[in-house]
């Protein structure tokens, strides 16, 4: 039973080396997981503000533009209103002027409104009361209201218009009777955009686009002419799907391929607002402080892993010199056969085991012929070397795994034999005999006597009867003339030469 517990401690220190590897592994998967999802959080946070902010900012742009389109607006349907009159054709220039542009909206930014007739030449102008004659037929702020009734207020693609880059808004005008009689044109100055834009507090590679509804690039931040109207509806690698009302998209855009945060704001107007920062501005602080995470986790991992690796290792020396100690506690240091305390507990262990299965358990006892007379002739050492040769002999003859070869004390060994019958167990013990009397050579003669027995264990008896019998057999071998193996039987003992 000793051996048995001492066999079960040695499991438990490796299953717990094991155990604290698997654990310490397990934490730290634990914790990367839970790190890792912490700081996609953040990244999703990082993400959702800077949408938001961009939403802001992009409201705010848009309703600046929309208001000062609207401002505009109202101006030119006052003059498309204030032409239908018949009394306007018959006041002079000075009055005219007053009526049709009193009320008309004034800013830095806004161009002077100008009216063309259904052929497109300049009629009226804010600016003049002798307007220089000019014709505008074929541009297509004239050409779409003049094709298309219903177009309402009309803003063209960027062009350079009365000697500064600018966007063309326009009315048509029509008659009483629903005929067109010509159309009514103002105009607002990239200027506007730039002062707009200039008040922002934007970092290098933000953008901000202004675009018909068309998709037509009206204004962009930074500046660029050869991009300013551009159609992205023309862009096959860029689909208008990525970019939806109101929504969000991450990636490159169809400008340029530096990956940014794009986000549009819903507009029922003419125009709408893009605005975009780029990725890595966003998750700029994100990253920073992700990489300092990870470095401190790194660390703690590293050293979790190395403690581990550290305890395991000890662990693992304190279950190999256990493994040496009962080693050397349970093995003859001559022989190197198990000794009388390890056979104590094995015979015990196989007899509990034989019990229980109704299985044989055979015992062979040896012992060396006249070594003490030997051992007093010769010497120690030689004695010595006859023990040592003996128990070669008897671990080359016994080969089964579950068999226990030992050293019962000074010329004396003893073999256990689990399952094994007694007729199985004599052969055997005449191959060690055997084996014993070729290696004897010379002056070293020297032979074995050996007693076999075995029992069936029954209700009442213990493994000391297995002994008693053994070594009553070799006795019986002793007086018979020695050199030979008798078997005995149970109860009564039978000499077999």
């Amino acid at each position: 039973m000793l051996f048995r517990r001492r066999k079960d401690a040695r499991r438990r220190w490796r299953l717990s080396a094991k155990l604290l590897i698997a654990s310490s592994v397990a934490t730290v998967l634990g914790f990367s997981a839970v790190c890792t999802g912490v700081m996609l959080d953040m990244r999703r946070g990082e993400e959702q503000l800077a949408r938001r902010t961009l939403e802001n900012l992009a409201s705010g742009i848009e309703a600046d533009i929309s208001r000062n389109i609207e401002l505009y607006d109202l101006s030119l349907r006052a003059v498309a209103s204030n032409l239908e009159m018949p009394e306007i054709r018959s006041v002079s220039k000075e009055l005219r002027q007053l009526i049709l542009f009193d009320h008309a909206s004034t800013a830095q930014h806004f161009g002077a409104i100008q009216v063309f007739d259904a052929e497109g030449n300049l009629t009226i102008d804010a600016a003049s009361l002798d307007p220089r004659p000019e014709n505008r037929s074929d541009e297509d702020y004239f050409t779409i209201q003049r094709d298309h009734p219903d177009a309402g207020l009309y803003i063209s693609r960027p062009m350079l218009h009365r000697g500064a880059y600018a966007i063309v808004l326009s009315r048509r005008i029509v008659g009483d009777d629903g005929r067109f009689l010509g159309v009514v044109v103002g105009s607002i100055r990239f200027s506007y955009f730039h002062d707009l834009f200039g008040r922002l507090n934007l970092v290098p590679g933000d953008t901000i686009t202004v675009l018909r509804n068309d998709r037509t690039i009206i204004m962009r931040t930074p500046f660029d002419l050869d991009v300013i109207g551009k159609n992205l509806a023309e862009e096959l690698a860029w689909k208008a799907e990525n970019l939806k009302v109101g929504g969000a998209f991450s990636g490159k855009g169809p400008v340029d391929d530096t990956p940014r945060l794009y986000v549009r704001r819903s507009s029922a107007g003419p125009l709408y607002v893009v605005v975009g920062k780029p990725l890595e501005a966003v998750f700029n602080l994100w990253r920073t402080e992700a990489i300092r995470i990870g470095v401190i986790m790194a660390l703690l991992i590293l050293f979790v892993l190395s403690a581990t690796l550290v305890l395991a290792r000890e662990i693992g020396r304190r279950a190999d010199a256990e493994d040496k100690l009962e080693e050397l506690a349970t093995t003859d240091a001559l022989t190197g056969l198990k000794n009388r305390r390890k056979f104590d507990g094995e015979i015990e262990r196989e007899w509990r085991r034989a019990s229980r299965h109704g299985q044989p358990v055979a015992l062979l006892m040896i012992d060396a012929d006249h070594f003490k007379a030997y051992n007093d002739t010769y010497g120690h050492q030689a004695g010595d070397q006859v023990l040592v040769g003996i128990a070669i002999c008897i671990s080359d003859a016994v080969r089964r795994a579950g068999d226990c070869p030992a050293r019962f004390g000074g010329e004396e060994f003893a073999v256990l034999l689990p399952n094994m019958t007694a007729l199985e167990a004599f052969r055997l013990a005449e191959s060690i005999r055997n084996k014993v009397q070729q290696w004897c050579e010379g002056e070293l003669i020297t032979t074995v006597s050996i007693g076999v027995a075995s029992m069936r264990p029954l209700a009442g008896q213990q493994w000391s009867d297995l002994i008693e019998a053994a070594d009553k057999a070799l006795y019986a071998a002793k007086a018979s003339g020695r050199n030979q193996s008798v078997l005995a039987t149970v109860p009564k003992i039978a000499l077999v030469a």
